[in-house]
């Protein structure tokens, strides 16, 4: 668990890497500590006026998570292929939300996964999708549907969690965003 001053810190440091990198300024972090100082997996998600504007994340890292995060809000704002880059006048509109990844276990039984709580990574072959554990809530999604949805996301067969050869994990994810960073 983080502190509420390291969250207040990740959440300033992934919207001054995406206001920088929108504008085309250089910038670098201060050397991270504690926490922040740590390998970790985290994922940035933009937000317009409530509407997904871009996310990315990286699974685990051997990085600083506050590199990782810094790294991760510059992709989100210019990189997310699903949207076209932030622009400068986008900027005051977009809120930022920072979910730090818990190490990946492997499902054995689809029961182990707890909606809301946990977020899923499945793959097959080259395939692979994940989904935040704070998505299915917010479509409110049971596990069947959370596990096809995320079947979708890994570009296959919404039922292709059901096949032997598809591996199945979870995560948990510390979300916070500038709102509700206490």
């Amino acid at each position: 668990m983080l502190t509420r001053n390291e969250r207040k810190e990740l959440l300033a440091i992934a919207r001054e890497a995406a206001v920088r990198a929108v504008r085309h300024q250089e910038w670098r972090i201060d050397a991270p500590r504690g926490a922040l100082e740590k390998p970790g997996g985290a994922f940035v998600t933009l937000r317009k006026h409530g509407e997904l504007r871009g996310c990315i994340g990286y699974i685990e890292s051997k990085e600083p998570l506050a590199e990782v995060v810094a790294e991760v809000a510059v992709k989100a704002a210019l990189e997310d292929p699903r949207f076209p880059p932030v622009t400068e006048d986008e900027l005051a509109e977009i809120a930022v939300e920072v979910s730090v990844l818990s190490p990946m276990r492997r499902v054995a039984e689809i029961e182990e996964i707890r909606v809301g709580e946990h977020g899923l990574l499945l793959e097959r072959g080259w395939n692979r999708g994940l989904l935040l554990p704070q998505v299915a809530s917010e479509y409110h999604w049971d596990r069947k549907q959370f596990l096809e949805q995320t079947a979708r996301k890994a570009g296959l067969p919404a039922d292709a969690w059901r096949d032997p050869q598809t591996k199945l994990f979870c995560f948990s994810a510390e979300v916070f965003d500038e709102e509700h960073a206490d």
